[in-house]
C-alpha cells in the first residue's frame, strides 16, 4: 500500500505540473455550470430542484475527457523510457497500474466536489432529492473508474498516446452507445445481453437513486478487466 500510495502522489503531481488537470477542471466546470443554469435543460427551464441536467452533461463530458488524461500514463514512459526505471525500483506491475489509476480517479472527483456549490445553491432553491444527488454522484465516480481503467489498458498497449486516446474512445463508444443501441433493437435474450452491457442503463439506474448490486457488479468488473489486462501487458513486456 506504502508504493502505491507513492505513486499515486508522484502521478498527480505530474497531473497538476502539466495543464492537462486545470484545463480539464476549467473545461468540465465551464461545460458543466453552462448546461446546469443557462442553457435547454437547466434548472430554471425545467422548474424543479433536481440535478440531473447536470449529470446529464457530466456523464457525457468525462466520456470524451477520461480518454485525454489517461492517454499517456503509460504509453509516455514506455516511448521515453521511464517506465523501464520505474520498473527496477521495488515495485509490482499492479502497483504502478493501481497508482495511475488512483490519481487520475482522484482528479475526477477533486473536479467533481468543485460542483457541490451547484447542490447546495439547488437545495436552497427549492426541495431536492438528496438520496438521488448522491447516487449520482457515485454513478460518475463508478463510470469513471471504469473509463480510466480502460483508458489504462489502451495506454499499455502503445506507445503512442494519440492510438491510446482513439482505442480508449472507440471501446467508451461500445459500452457508451452502441450496446445500448443494439439493446433497442435486439429482443429476446440477446437484447437483454446487450443491454446489461450498456453502460447508460447502469448510470441511469444509479443516478435515479436506485443503486442495485447488478450495477455495481458491472462496472466493477469493467474495473477489473481493465486494470487486469493492463498488468497482463505490462508482464507480457517485462518477460519479452
Amino acid at each position: 500500500m506504502k508504493q502505491i500510495g507513492i505513486i499515486t502522489k508522484r502521478e498527480l503531481q505530474a497531473i497538476f505540473d502539466s495543464l492537462m488537470a486545470y484545463i480539464t477542471i476549467i473545461v468540465f466546470l465551464g461545460l458543466s455550470g453552462f448546461f446546469t443554469w443557462l442553457y435547454g435543460g437547466d434548472v430554471f427551464f425545467v422548474g424543479q430542484a433536481s440535478m440531473q441536467s447536470f449529470f446529464g452533461i457530466a456523464y457525457w463530458t468525462f466520456f470524451f475527457f477520461i480518454p485525454a488524461l489517461t492517454m499517456k500514463l503509460i504509453a509516455e514512459e514506455k516511448k521515453t523510457g521511464t517506465l523501464e526505471i520505474l520498473l527496477t525500483k521495488p515495485v509490482t506491475d499492479w502497483q504502478i497500474i493501481w497508482g495511475k489509476f488512483l490519481a487520475t480517479l482522484l482528479l475526477i472527483i477533486i473536479a467533481l466536489a468543485l460542483t457541490l456549490p451547484y447542490y447546495i445553491t439547488i437545495w436552497n432553491i427549492g426541495p431536492i432529492d438528496h438520496g438521488a444527488v448522491w447516487t449520482g454522484y457515485l454513478g460518475l465516480i463508478l463510470m469513471s473508474s471504469a473509463y480510466i481503467s480502460i483508458g489504462i489498458f489502451t495506454s499499455s498497449i502503445t506507445n503512442n498516446q494519440i492510438v491510446a486516446f482513439l482505442l480508449a474512445l472507440c471501446i467508451g463508444i461500445f459500452f457508451h452507445i452502441i450496446f445500448g443501441i443494439l439493446a433497442a433493437s435486439i429482443s429476446g435474450v440477446p437484447g437483454s445481453i446487450f443491454n446489461y452491457l450498456s453502460l447508460s442503463t447502469h448510470y441511469e439506474s444509479i443516478s435515479r437513486g436506485v443503486v442495485d448490486s447488478k450495477d455495481i457488479i458491472y462496472f466493477l468488473s469493467i474495473i477489473f478487466l481493465g486494470l487486469i489486462g493492463s498488468e497482463a501487458v505490462l508482464a507480457k513486456r517485462n518477460i519479452n
